[in-house]
């Protein structure tokens, strides 16, 4: 009886400490963003009268795919989300890629983001409370870096869909970008519209230092709905292509 007594209780902490292992509330992530170039040829082409040909010989040219890597440091009171490892480019000829230089601070207790964006040549340093997005959970689940998420819904500029998945397992409501507000960690954001997803490729239990949970300083300082109204003044002459830039730069 007492061998019996025994083996149930170790079985009774090994359950516990198996269950308490898988929540986490301080590491790093890596996001890999992924962005199908082609279809965002298409809706160029598509926007502009009889440069279809020419879009075509281009995406002849040119991988599918352009992949970035970034980097995304929290705990329970910060997070620092900043561009990672490089990888081969072959798109350097056209340009960096819209938000490639992005670095977010977000400030969890004073709930205030912190970001530096450049959008073409102009710099900008965003300073705003955290966005809230009216998000929907669904009953969709999925498994993303070895961690169970479901999944959310949302828009941003009012009529552009945010599909996410997050998880309950690590402790802290953030996410890549701009983006935070659901009872977990995103570790998944597509934007069909803008044809681009954040993926986590691996998260690990981490402790940051203080170096690693940086607050961005420089560029022209703004809120978003001065970033929004600076932008469209700007290039809101562009037609659609105006919308797609700055859906860029507020993500």
């Amino acid at each position: 009886m007492n061998s019996k007594i025994i083996i149930i209780t170790l079985l009774v902490l090994f359950a516990t400490i198996d269950s308490k292992a898988q929540f986490t509330s301080q590491g790093k992530i890596e996001f890999e963003r992924k962005s199908n170039i082609h279809r965002q040829l298409e809706d160029m082409s598509s926007d502009n009268e009889g440069g279809g040909g020419w879009f075509e010989k281009m995406k002849s040219q040119i991988p599918k795919f352009n992949v970035s890597y970034f980097d995304y440091f929290f705990n329970t009171s910060a997070s620092y989300y900043y561009p990672g490892r490089e990888v081969e480019n072959p798109f350097k000829m056209f340009g960096a890629a819209p938000g490639a230089a992005n670095e977010i601070y977000t400030d969890f207790n004073k709930k205030r983001v912190t970001g530096f964006k450049q959008v073409f040549e102009q710099k900008y340093l965003v300073q705003d409370s955290m966005r809230v997005l009216e998000w929907k959970i669904e009953d969709e689940v999925r498994t993303i870096a070895n961690f169970k998420c479901r999944k959310a819904v949302a828009k941003i500029c009012d009529s552009v869909y945010v599909v996410a998945f997050y998880t309950e397992d690590i402790l802290v409501s953030g996410g890549p970008e701009m983006f935070s507000g659901l009872p977990g960690m995103i570790l998944e954001i597509a934007i069909p519209r803008l044809y681009t997803t954040w993926v986590a490729t691996k998260v690990e239990i981490y402790t940051p230092k203080t170096e690693e949970l940086k607050i961005p300083e420089k560029g022209k300082k703004v809120n978003q709905q001065e970033l929004y109204t600076d932008l469209m003044g700007s290039i809101g002459k562009w037609g659609k292509w105006a919308h797609r830039s700055v859906w860029w730069s507020v993500i």
